[in-house]
């Protein structure tokens, strides 16, 4: 994804979403499909790649491989839905195909192979016959399969589990192949955090997305076949990401997996809060890891200006979210960061959070951190208290008006 991205005028304001969006289950769900509305380029038939607040006319800009992932992201967020309502726009099938064929490029990362099998498992759509070719290549690569990411082999195991419990007996073979991979190839069972992948200068250095795909494909692969160590694994991982949460809520981005310590936290991702983490915290709730709850609660109040900034994430004009919370010197270059790391884990110390002077918000957003909330809130009436706050209220109002004066 290095060519430059294309420059796209956002979407009017979401006001067309019909009658029957306003039955959806709470605010922050409303508040979502909304900023959704403004992501979506017609033209291109995909939601953006970014949404940039920072610039004289806010736009969405378009790249086509991470335009098609985050595309796919959406849907798999919308498949929560217990209603396919306020999605005029959008032809679900013909989406989900489009943005499957763009992915055939050799550049394509594996993880959004899992993630387009998923999807199709969740409406029911029979995935390609050469997504399925590629996805069975790999994994009868043994070597390859070796130099996955943890991200890469959470979204093929969701993927295949989901399509295990619609289907055939291959995909439980494929699910347990993957499954077995994460235990014995990128599972520390001293730290019980998963290493970024079995091989290379990174395997020690693990992101906060390599828990969350990792923990949330175990949940899932667990639950869909009763698999025992499988549950042990996803518990005991979930467990010690909480520990490692940070004073206010903030889940860091960079884990030494080794002596489970996070080397640098920044930046602070809102989709982190809001979205990835409660997509894990949700299954450790269910399975009784202690503080789940507690910490899904406090991670998601730092939204609301509980933070080192003490600044709202919220971008209430275009019902969106701020991307993060960034260190002033590292807006644009990840070195001082990589620097960072490393020196923390020679030390064997852990980061800790900046103070507020030092702080810049990075001005867009995404359309997949957007449906990342759709997936982890959208069937839920049970976190009101995060669900229905009074910041989510105003496209909920919007639509209403619009209704009335339709």
């Amino acid at each position: 994804m290095s060519t430059a991205p294309e420059i796209v005028p956002a979407t009017p304001s979401a006001t067309e979403i019909d009658r029957a969006s306003l039955c959806l289950p709470n605010r922050l769900t409303s508040y979502a499909i909304s900023g959704l509305r403004q992501c979506w380029m017609p033209t291109l038939g995909r939601y953006s790649y970014r949404f940039r607040f920072g610039v004289p006319e806010q736009c969405n800009q378009f790249l086509p491989e991470g335009s098609a992932f985050y595309t796919l992201n959406v849907l798999l967020g919308i498949s929560q839905l217990r209603q396919f309502a306020g999605w005029e726009y959008l032809n679900l099938k013909d989406t989900y195909h489009g943005c499957c064929s763009e992915l055939r490029s050799p550049t394509t990362r594996i993880y959004a192979l899992g993630m387009a099998l998923w999807v199709g498992a969740r409406f029911d759509i029979e995935p390609a016959g050469w997504l399925i070719d590629r996805v069975e290549a790999i994994l009868g690569d043994r070597q390859r399969l070796q130099r996955l990411s943890a991200q890469d082999l959470g979204m093929l195991l969701s993927g295949c589990t989901a399509l295990a419990l619609r289907e055939s007996q291959r995909w439980r073979a494929a699910a347990e192949v993957l499954s077995l991979m994460l235990r014995d190839h990128l599972h520390n069972p001293v730290s019980h955090l998963f290493y970024n992948q079995s091989i290379g200068y990174r395997r020690r250095f693990a992101s906060f997305a390599s828990q969350v795909y990792s923990i949330l494909a175990l949940y899932q692969f667990a639950d869909a076949f009763g698999v025992e160590w499988a549950l042990d694994i996803a518990n005991g991982a979930a467990q010690r990401t909480i520990q490692l949460q940070g004073p206010r809520g903030e889940w860091g981005w960079l884990y030494y997996v080794p002596n489970a310590k996070v080397v640098d936290f920044y930046e602070i991702y809102s989709v982190h809060q809001h979205g990835m983490a409660p997509a894990f915290l949700h299954c450790a709730v269910e399975h009784g890891v202690p503080g789940a709850r507690e910490a899904l609660v406090k991670g998601f109040l730092w939204l609301f200006g509980d933070n080192e900034m003490g600044v709202s994430m919220l971008r209430p004009k275009s019902q969106m979210f701020y991307r993060s919370q960034v260190r002033k010197a590292e807006l644009g270059s990840a070195r001082r960061r990589a620097r960072r790391a490393v020196f923390n884990a020679i030390l064997g110390r852990g980061d800790h959070v900046a103070r507020h002077r030092g702080l810049l918000l990075r001005p867009e957003c995404r359309s997949y951190e957007l449906g990342w909330i759709l997936w982890s809130f959208g069937a839920r009436d049970d976190y009101a208290e995060l669900t229905q706050r009074s910041e989510f209220a105003f496209e909920q109002n919007t639509l209403l008006s619009s209704f009335s004066n339709s």
